[in-house]
């Protein structure tokens, strides 16, 4: 049996956990306040605060780094690379500290690994982080020379939930064809074709349909026309595609729930967008279609907003015609992060270097 500590940073929160092999044994989300965070010029600034967090909750477990296997942690903003399990090595971590593709809570999470786990010398990993990229050449290609399309999207649910759906269809993840749509504050829609996701929108700087905190793609001309006839800043413009944007900048909630609560209360307004919503990530889905030549063997339909019941329901109605729909609510990054390791212990999967 193999012990794994987890290690999951968010925007204001750390959440840490145990797993005895797959079965959790311990998790907690270690709130930060907004104070606490705003303090801080740099993400990377933030590692005391966050470390000393971590071991007062180990010492309050009355556990030690040497009682762990492994320890793992969410993967960063680092260059394009194959999804997989890796791990935590110099390169990778001067990656993460610089914030080679941006500045991204989740780059703590190979550094805090490190630093909790240098110690007492056991391996640390992080799997499938956000910039996995296995897209084909042909779909990165737009119509201007200088700019390609990204892979910035939630590989670790995408990839996980692949594998869930390929045992419930009694078949290898890599013989399949399927279109999985991750339903959260940003959505992405892939097309995995044999276990690799060759083609998928950029989920984190707008790109495909509008989600509750992103605007999705917009009409370019009238984008620009936007943002230049308002002198927005750079970081100004930014914040209107992914932040304030998408349902919040609509009604004013990036919460689904209380959309839904509205909605059943007569907002008009609320339901329009719902509807809106729906209709962009059915699109989005049929859009994949021909990069398998309709050949799809599923639809999955995953992340938080999977939980809501008319959303999905929906959705079904307007792209079952493509292949069956299974809905899998929600998506356990602590979990998907645990069996990264896990694979890579059990000799099941080859550790990869970053």
């Amino acid at each position: 049996m193999y012990e794994i500590f987890v290690i999951n940073p968010g925007s204001t929160s750390t959440k840490v956990g145990w797993f005895e092999n797959d079965k959790k044994i311990f998790a907690k989300n270690i709130q930060h306040s907004k104070k606490e965070i705003l303090s801080f010029k740099r993400i990377n600034d933030q590692l005391s605060l966050r470390r000393d967090a971590i071991l007062n909750v180990l010492n309050e477990q009355n556990k030690k780094i040497e009682d762990f296997d492994a320890i793992v942690g969410r993967g960063g903003a680092l260059r394009p690379i194959e999804s997989g399990t890796y791990r935590v090595n110099e390169s990778m971590l001067k990656d993460l500290r610089e914030g080679i593709q941006g500045e991204h809570a989740s780059n703590l999470g190979g550094i805090l690994a490190a630093e909790i786990a240098k110690a007492a010398s056991i391996p640390t990993f992080i799997v499938d982080p956000i910039v996995v990229d296995e897209m084909d050449p042909i779909a990165k290609i737009t119509g201007r020379p200088e700019i390609k399309r990204r892979s910035i999207f939630h590989a670790l649910n995408h990839k996980t939930t692949a594998r869930s759906i390929a045992k419930k269809l009694g078949k290898d993840y890599t013989n399949l064809n399927l279109i999985i749509a991750h339903l959260g504050g940003g959505i992405t829609v892939g097309a995995h074709k044999k276990g690799r996701i060759v083609d998928i929108n950029n989920g984190l700087y707008g790109d495909g349909p509008f989600a509750p905190e992103r605007a999705g793609g917009l009409p370019i001309w009238d984008a620009v026309d936007y943002f230049l006839s308002n002198n927005f800043s750079r970081a100004e413009i930014k914040k209107k595609i992914a932040g304030d944007a998408g349902v919040v900048a609509h009604l004013g909630t990036n919460d689904m729930r209380e959309v839904v609560a509205r909605i059943d209360k007569g907002d008009k307004k609320a339901e329009e967008i719902f509807n809106a919503l729906i209709y962009q990530v059915s699109k989005e889905i049929g859009k994949l279609a021909p990069v398998f030549y309709g050949k799809v063997d599923a639809i999955v339909l995953t992340g938080g907003i999977s939980k809501e019941k008319r959303f999905t329901k929906e959705v079904k109605k307007r792209v079952e015609f493509i292949a069956p729909v299974f809905i899998i609510p929600g998506g356990d990054e602590m979990k998907a992060l645990a069996l990264g390791a896990l694979r890579v212990l059990k000799g099941e999967e080859k550790t990869k270097e970053y």
